[in-house]
């Protein structure tokens, strides 16, 4: 068995998983767009991703744009937590995920390790580990 993330985006899935591509070193795969859907959508949501994969060494997530008619609220009910060796890297990891989002703990020293838990800009919540 495997369980595995889905995030849901507002339009900027592109951008998001371009940014933590960047961030893991991972690759967009099985990206496809609304463009030749047969649903109702307006002309300019048909370039957003109905799916898309984000593969690495250690990731793997599935995301895509949620079509206009879908509620999506921000909220604390789920995070994705990264568990990082190096406490520098965890550190740096930490601070650009963290960069014009909103930080709720700050990365440091806890009694199992350090730890930070932020949202990010894209409004998908983290938690990094250090131990």
């Amino acid at each position: 068995m495997k369980v595995q993330t889905y995030l849901a985006f507002d339009g900027d899935c592109q951008e998001a998983l371009n940014f933590y591509g960047d961030l893991f070193d991972a690759k967009i795969t099985n990206r496809v767009t609304y463009e030749d859907k047969k649903i109702d959508l307006s002309e300019n949501y048909r370039k957003k991703l109905q799916h898309a994969e984000l593969k690495g060494k250690d990731i793997h997530i599935m995301a895509y744009d949620a079509t206009p008619d879908t509620p999506l609220s921000h909220g604390f009910k789920h995070h994705l937590s990264i568990d990082v060796a190096d406490a520098s890297k965890a550190k740096e990891l930490f601070n650009t995920l963290a960069n014009e989002g909103q930080i709720h703990d700050q990365f440091r020293e806890r009694e199992w390790g350090k730890f930070g838990r932020c949202t990010d800009k894209f409004g998908v919540n983290w938690m990094v580990n250090c131990n």
